[in-house]
């Protein structure tokens, strides 16, 4: 209350008339000017730069959940989640936030859908989801192709390109296969696009022993562990700024996806671990 006193006397009204209208002492205004801070605003005004230092490390994408996360596993802080939240809302720090922007897939060559929306595995390399997505630039659009292990969610293969053509989607698995070495039987799961039932693609994926697998058309829920993906990585760069050139969002793509989300990124589903050090947990050893 004191500090509403602080405010109207700072705007130019005597402390008095303050003092009055808001019901409190005027000897106590001024007492508390000379008292020294409590023990709780000095360890708030210390949580709050340790928020502050959270958030622009995240480039402002963090909210509460995920800043609360990196304070007490990444810098072994023992706080509460409500003092994080609290301390957020009074000092305007807020995460990025946004609808998901579902894609619908258009039918082409089909596989059986192997996954049925059940995307929970026990172990890496079981099962991996692929998808693309576009962004303009001034120059053009950039088309990424991404493969992800729900395991860990970790990004294990990807290709950019400015046309979607089935040697993005091939090359995005290429790598992953190349770094991963699947097991027989592992299962690639996608759309229905064309780039997914192109023979290059599904020749790659069969002759390391992946099993390809498509979810039905126009149903964003049949592949949501990726359209999720998009949906972020859509909030949290693509979105947030106008493009140049192809090559600008190029090399943006490529640190959002092997710094930022492999290497820092705290993901909700893996206990609030970042892919690489789930995997590390796990004892997974990768390329």
């Amino acid at each position: 209350m004191y500090e509403a006193v602080a405010v109207i006397a700072g705007e130019g009204l005597p402390v008095q008339m303050a003092t009055r209208v808001l019901g409190v002492a005027e000897s106590g205004y001024y007492e508390a000017l000379t008292r020294a801070p409590s023990a709780r605003s000095v360890r708030h005004a210390w949580l709050l730069d340790q928020i502050r230092e959270v958030h622009v490390a995240s480039n402002g994408t963090y909210g509460a959940r995920r800043v609360h996360a990196e304070l007490t596993l990444g810098r072994g802080i023992a706080v509460g989640h409500n003092a994080v939240e609290m301390l957020m809302a009074r000092n305007d720090i807020r995460g990025v936030t946004g609808r998901p922007r579902w894609k619908r897939p258009r039918p082409d060559l089909i596989a059986k859908d192997l996954v049925d929306r059940d995307f929970a595995r026990h172990g890496p390399n079981q099962l991996w989801v692929t998808d693309i997505t576009e962004h303009p630039t001034r120059e053009g659009k950039v088309y990424c192709a991404v493969v992800l292990d729900v395991y860990s969610r970790r990004v294990v293969g990807w290709s950019i390109d400015a046309s979607p053509t089935a040697a993005l989607v091939t090359n995005a698995l290429g790598m992953a296969i190349d770094s991963r070495t699947p097991p027989a039987g592992a299962v690639i799961h996608s759309d229905r696009g064309t780039q997914f039932g192109s023979w290059a693609f599904t020749d790659r994926a069969r002759a390391s022993g992946l099993v390809p697998s498509m979810g039905s058309i126009a149903d964003c829920f049949d592949n949501a562990v990726i359209e999720s993906f998009w949906s972020r990585m859509q909030v949290e760069l693509l979105d947030r700024r106008r493009w140049k050139t192809r090559v600008e969002l190029a090399n943006a793509i490529f640190e959002y996806l092997e710094i930022w989300h492999n290497r820092r990124r705290r993901h909700s589903a893996l206990g609030w671990l970042s892919p690489l050090e789930f995997e590390t947990q796990n004892k997974i050893v990768v390329a």
